[in-house]
């Protein structure tokens, strides 16, 4: 009688096991979206663009930020102010300021050289601090 006890603790034993396999695994929707249903799944993958190239390069499309209104139009380069053009360029790290003669930068590295040795003492000062 022990024994048979023992075979069906064994028993529901493996069969929850079982269960918490299911149970636990991650399951993803598959299958086609219905037509009218809810969830916004697509049957085949991302549709195509419904703005026609010819839009797509005279207009600079999703930067109106406005309910009404329209897309702006791209203006030729001479439309746009010449500091736009110089928004990316590099400028000078630290290290490369400080291996340069300070009198001889022009204001505007020797503004930045002031403010980017200014926040390299404060964080070298707050690094002391906090480890006292």
């Amino acid at each position: 009688m022990a024994m048979n006890n023992v075979r069906s603790v064994r028993c529901i034993l493996s069969s929850t096991k079982e269960a918490v396999k299911v149970a636990c695994q991650r399951t993803y929707a598959t299958g086609k979206a219905k037509k009218g249903s809810k969830g916004g799944g697509t049957a085949d993958g991302p549709k195509a663009s419904s703005l026609s190239k010819e839009i797509k390069s005279t207009t600079v499309v999703g930067a109106n930020i406005l309910k009404e209104g329209t897309d702006p139009k791209i203006l030729p380069y001479s439309e746009y102010p010449d500091w736009l053009w110089h928004l990316l360029d590099k400028r000078p790290a630290l290290s490369e300021l400080r291996r340069k003669n300070l009198e001889a930068l022009p204001y505007e590295d020797l503004k930045r050289y002031v403010k980017l040795d200014n926040r390299a003492r404060i964080k070298e000062n707050n690094s002391l601090k906090a480890k006292n």
